[in-house]
């Protein structure tokens, strides 16, 4: 079983006709470590999601959707605080940029007490990051529990970085290198960390602080892979992008699954290679492809997979 700590937000996408005076949102289900956690299942892996869920009409949305996919929600937190909301647009390609509305919403209100009543599981692997990892009051919790966790399981972290929401300086990457044995970052994500530094420099630097295996994704150009320093290229399938909402998070569930399946998790990745992880950033590139196929962060299920007419 794989469990997921962090965020649940509503993304709501706007649409003005010409001439009109008034503005439509459609909203849907959202946040990185929900779609991740959404993902995984729908790939058929066990998952449990760690969550702080609103009691508004937003958190019905989050709970009807993490369960529909076959999320184990017995690790959330039922909170009275309102959802996050983010309001999006998308770019021509198909790219999205989000103004948020998140001060004193459930998903940073983390205590120490919660995070241990809603416990591991009995996860081989957690996976963390976003914005619960460094939002106030609750990212200091969040991040004793990653780095707890790390004595009995897999660490996998996303950092998915939000500059509007989060200084440079809340994502300390060296430290939660620390104790995370996986980093996953797409390229918006480096060049805003690591401003102006080759990726190669950059993942050197996080594998000395303790990061095994770093996947960088690049959109249409594919994935680096670096596995303690001995890197490989990954490319991407060809798509008819429709939009990149939830693009990376599919990944990251590909990733881990493929990683799941060969039953590498749940220790310091010692049996991974170099050509084993790009095989599975290979799977995991395949399954956002097909995310970014359809309207949202609506990732493919496991049949979906063989279907020749998503090839």
């Amino acid at each position: 079983m794989i469990s997921v700590l962090g965020e649940c937000v509503a993304d709501a996408f706007a649409a003005r006709r010409e001439g009109e005076v008034e503005l439509s949102l459609r909203v849907l289900p959202g946040g990185g470590p929900a779609n991740t956690a959404v993902a995984l299942a729908r790939l058929g892996t066990p998952t449990r999601f760690l969550g702080r869920i609103s009691s508004d009409v937003f958190g019905e949305l989050f709970r009807d959707r993490l369960a529909a996919s076959g999320v184990d929600l017995s690790g959330c937190v039922a909170a009275a605080e309102p959802s996050t909301l983010a309001i999006a647009s998308l770019d021509a390609r198909g790219q999205a940029a989000y103004g948020f509305h998140a001060d004193g919403s459930a998903d940073w209100q983390w205590s120490s007490a919660e995070l241990a009543g809603a416990g591991l599981g009995g996860a081989s692997c957690l996976h963390t990051g976003s914005l619960a990892l460094v939002r106030e009051p609750g990212r200091e919790a969040v991040e004793r529990f990653a780095a707890g966790a790390a004595a009995r399981a897999t660490v996998s972290i996303d950092p998915n970085a939000r500059p509007s929401l989060a200084p440079r300086e809340a994502y300390d990457m060296e430290r939660w290198c620390g104790f995370a044995d996986i980093l996953r970052l797409s390229d918006d994500d480096l060049a805003f960390l690591a401003p102006g530094e080759q990726v190669e420099r950059a993942c050197d630097g996080w594998h000395a602080a303790g990061a095994r295996l770093i996947v960088v994704t690049r959109g249409a150009s594919g994935a680096l892979v670096s596995l303690d320093g001995s890197r490989a290229q990954v490319a991407a399938p060809r798509v008819t992008v429709v939009d990149t909402v939830g693009a990376g998070d599919a990944f990251t569930a590909g990733l881990l699954h493929r990683l799941d399946e060969l039953g590498l998790l749940g220790g310091r990745l010692d049996g991974l290679d170099l050509e084993t992880a790009a095989g599975a950033a290979a799977f995991a590139a395949r399954v956002a492809s097909l995310t970014c196929a359809v309207a949202g962060a609506d990732p493919p299920w496991a049949h979906q997979l063989d279907d020749p007419a998503s090839s």
